[in-house]
């Protein structure tokens, strides 16, 4: 595994090797790698690309400092995980490479209006320009590729799609799959921060999911039983939410079909998301 953490020897291996003919497979992420990262490395390894995993801590997309400082750090094993799990190549740029003011704001930024301001945008103002800047900077770098993302953080995916879309970047954006632990709760980084009571608590989460998963019925029905079963565990509920899972509209009652439902709860001044494609119901509870 080559190691890397320039912009300009990035730059210039993942164009010398599409100049080789092969296809660069990219993901993103900010370290502390699990499962669910390894994954996304074995699915561009199977999709035949040379993987290039980026680990960076982006402070852009924190609107809380402790937050930001608390974010789990692993590198060694980080190391280990990518080497194992196929990365060709690991960069790891520095605050300085990224973004050279900081702290000062940067001037550029790329914000996704609409779907960026719902669900994780309103609890964390200024989270989405955050992500969706550091990540058009990640394909600026990387030129055209396959860029992969796990679906546990299902609006980023939104967001990122609609960026590309509207930039017009070539890149093909692929979702994978949420991966979990064999008790329910979707693998995050931020997992390693529960205490093992808050994690029990978490699993709430996926078990609200199952519920309007099997019970189906109107759109109002499933928000408020995610939302009592989060409440019975003694979860803090930022949302519980059912929405159309292109545009992150609201379902309505009277709409029928595949939805997404998302849920975000704090444990602890840990917050956790997770969500699942529910079906609606029109009239039946």
């Amino acid at each position: 595994m080559e190691r890397l953490s320039t912009l300009g020897a990035w730059r210039e291996y993942a164009g010398s090797q599409r100049a080789a003919g092969r296809r660069v497979g990219l993901v993103p992420t900010m370290g502390a790698l699990h499962a669910g990262h390894s994954s996304l490395f074995e699915a561009a390894k199977q999709n035949g690309d040379v993987v290039l995993a980026t680990i960076f801590v982006n402070p852009r997309q924190f609107n809380d400092v402790g937050d930001l400082n608390a974010y789990p750090r692993t590198p060694q094993l980080d190391h280990h995980t990518a080497e194992q799990h196929g990365v060709d190549c690991l960069v790891e740029p520095t605050l300085a490479e990224m973004w050279p003011d900081y702290p000062a704001p940067t001037s550029t930024t790329v914000s996704v209006r609409g779907i960026s301001d719902t669900l994780e945008g309103a609890g964390r103002p200024g989270h989405f320009d955050g992500v969706a800047s550091v990540v058009a900077k990640l394909f600026a770098v990387t030129g055209p590729c396959r860029a992969y993302f796990g679906e546990k953080d299902f609006q980023q995916i939104v967001v990122v799609r609609q960026m590309v879309r509207d930039l017009a970047l070539d890149v093909e954006v692929v979702s994978c799959p949420i991966v979990r632990d064999g008790d329910g709760l979707a693998l995050s980084s931020r997992n390693l921060l529960l205490s093992p009571p808050a994690r029990t608590r978490g699993l709430a989460l996926s078990r609200a999911l199952r519920d309007v998963q099997s019970s189906r019925g109107p759109a109002s029905a499933q928000r408020a039983r995610m939302r009592q079963i989060l409440e019975e565990s003694d979860i803090d509920v930022a949302y519980a939410e059912v929405v159309d899972p292109v545009t992150l509209v609201p379902t309505v009652d009277d709409e029928v079909g595949e939805r997404r439902a998302l849920l975000a709860g704090i444990i602890d001044g840990v917050r956790l998301i997770d969500n699942a494609a529910v079906f609606v119901e029109a009239g039946r509870t």
